[in-house]
């Protein structure tokens, strides 16, 4: 049990580490986001490919990779364009709001039900998220809180396509590598301008060799021993994990508006997940 506990924490770290490297690097105008997450998806394929290959694992892409390569792309691309301009926490929050928001919806969509306690759950996470999107002097701008949502959206859905896969070790591999290719494409043609620093290249693999890569391979290694509920709920721990660090590593404010929003996207979707398990 403490050696999962550990793993978990590793794990959460590295996902709270993506949002941190990414804010760092395109703060400081070291790399443009769209090489930054070209870069992120190169070596996160490097790794991957790596890990899958010395376990014997079947590497050649194949049709039924598309739309998760295709889901995978959205979520880093405008992930790094999100960064930006949000901070590390607040767009750790509103990803991984849009993540639990876009899994239950398809939970839904699919006939899955929910009581009382249930709904408020949702209407009280999507009321938190609309007033964090509501635009306020001096705070983010709304163009990169909704790439952000686009991000949570494209991460939910990769979430979904990956359930069930026999080797998501080798299936995330095979959907680096692919979703490398519309990546490239984005960086000739809208990076033009703004050089890529040497400390901003080695954050941008940072991220995608340590942090996705090794972050998403253990993540799925410890994922069998949780349950749906724990599975769920230990990740609402990231954006304020996130938000911590960034105060402590970045400089960035915690305001009073974030802490209540976060209250209630991450109470209203654990809310949500105690019912479906109940139910």
């Amino acid at each position: 049990m403490l050696k999962t506990s550990i793993l978990v924490g590793l794990t959460l770290l590295a996902f709270s580490g993506n949002s941190l490297l990414t804010r760092y690097a395109l703060l400081g105008e070291r790399i443009s986001p769209e090489e930054f997450g070209l870069l992120r998806l190169a070596s996160g394929a490097a790794v991957l490919l790596l890990i899958s290959a010395v376990r014997g694992a079947k590497l050649l892409p194949r049709a039924r990779d598309l739309p998760g390569a295709a889901s995978l792309f959205v979520y880093v691309a405008a992930f790094s364009l999100a960064y930006v301009a949000l901070d590390a926490g607040l767009g750790a929050l509103v990803l991984f709001g849009a993540v639990q928001l876009t899994t239950i919806g398809w939970g839904l969509a699919r006939g899955e039900r929910l009581g009382p306690v249930g709904a408020a759950g949702i209407l009280v996470a999507l009321g938190g998220l609309l007033w964090l999107l509501k635009p306020e002097q001096g705070g983010a701008p709304l163009w990169a809180m909704l790439l952000m949502l686009i991000a949570g959206a494209g991460w939910g859905v990769y979430t979904l396509l990956g359930r069930g896969s026999d080797d998501p070790v080798a299936r995330n591999a095979r959907n680096f590598a692919l979703a490398s290719v519309p990546a490239t494409l984005l960086a000739v043609l809208l990076s033009e301008g703004q050089p890529m620093t040497t400390e901003g290249a080695m954050l941008a693999i940072l991220s995608g060799s340590v942090t996705s890569g090794l972050g998403y391979a253990l993540w799925y290694q410890v994922l069998p021993k949780l349950s749906s509920l724990t599975a769920g709920t230990v990740q609402l721990l990231v954006p304020p994990m996130t938000a911590g660090l960034g105060a402590l590593l970045l400089s960035e404010a915690i305001s009073v508006r974030f802490i209540l929003a976060s209250a209630l996207i991450l109470g209203g979707v654990l809310m949500t997940f105690r019912t479906q398990k109940e139910g």
